[in-house]
């Protein structure tokens, strides 16, 4: 049996993992152990923000949050490029991961 290269039918079955990243912040375990029920983690993006869309860790949309009968959702607002979804995973998400020590 003899597929096409251009054959999608071959991966439409495979699982990937999807993930909506709202934001990402680095903490050192120290302040992290100090956390409880109440405390707020200030992410790296502002309230308003696009959420990006992760298809096994890499970026492929963004999109804003939406509610859907009892749940969450999200609309695909954007689906990015190959060259800004690859940039986007090199950078390790350094600008969303940063920590503010002036708290």
């Amino acid at each position: 049996m003899s597929h096409s290269v251009d054959d999608l039918s071959l991966v439409l079955d495979v699982p990937v993992q999807v993930t909506v990243e709202l934001g990402r912040k680095t903490l050192p375990i120290g302040m992290l152990m100090q956390l409880g029920p109440g405390a707020v983690i200030e992410l790296g993006k502002a309230a308003g923000d696009s959420l990006d869309v992760l298809v096994n860790g890499k970026l492929v949309a963004r999109g804003e949050a939406v509610v859907v009968g009892e749940k969450y959702g999200i609309r695909i607002t954007e689906v990015v490029s190959g060259s800004e979804s690859g940039n986007a995973a090199n950078d390790g998400g350094s600008k969303k991961g940063q920590v503010n020590n002036a708290a």
